[in-house]
């Protein structure tokens, strides 16, 4: 399910957002390469005008107290571009809608950049489809292989990963996972671990 914001007035709270607002700062490249954190999720929304969300999944957590059963909702977003950044988010609030604004608003504030490639030896037309290596990520008892495809591939992987990989900009790639791939708070915590890997490792 993708969910879109409504724009509204930004009023920016830090130093750097001071300095994107005023457009001393025009890209996330700059700031991903002068190591800024980012604390206000709209630095994201101004400098990535075309992110997109999904909603990953949306689930309850109940729990017991003196007063009775509380019911909370947790929720897991994707953000991307479908260009090389991404994130993930999780939320939890006594509304679905609240959870799944506070895990949107985590995804954005938790983006990361992805190089994007063609590292198959099958292809080598130097076109961004693909990533340019084998990278492997870890997230609870799920681990996920990415490999290079080539041109024209797709992604061969499930439903949900290709989800995940469309917005970091992934067109064309292998998988291979191993674990519980049906929890989807660790699949795509493998997801997120093996895409960082494309800048740590190259």
């Amino acid at each position: 399910m993708r969910t879109q914001e409504q724009p509204s007035t930004w009023k920016p709270r830090t130093e750097l957002g001071i300095m994107v607002a005023e457009g001393k700062i025009n890209s996330m490249d700059q700031i991903y390469e002068n190591g800024m954190r980012i604390q206000e999720f709209e630095i994201v929304k101004h400098l990535l005008p075309d992110i997109k969300t999904s909603v990953i999944h949306v689930g309850i957590v109940q729990k017991q107290t003196d007063a009775g059963e509380m019911t909370r909702f947790s929720a897991l977003v994707a953000a991307g571009n479908e260009s090389g950044w991404f994130g993930i988010g999780m939320g939890k609030a006594s509304q679905m809608r609240i959870a799944i604004d506070k895990a949107t608003t985590n995804s954005y504030l938790n983006i990361i950049p992805v190089k994007l490639g063609c590292g198959s030896w099958e292809c080598r037309c130097n076109q961004f489809h693909s990533i340019p290596f084998k990278v492997s990520g870890k997230g609870g008892s799920v681990t996920i292989e990415l490999a290079p495809g080539p041109r024209g591939l797709g992604l061969v992987a499930g439903e949900n990963i290709r989800v995940l990989l469309k917005l970091a900009g992934i067109r064309d790639a292998w998988t291979k996972s191993f674990g519980s791939t049906s929890t989807m708070t660790s699949t795509s915590m493998a997801i997120f671990n093996a895409l960082r890997g494309t800048y740590k490792t190259g």
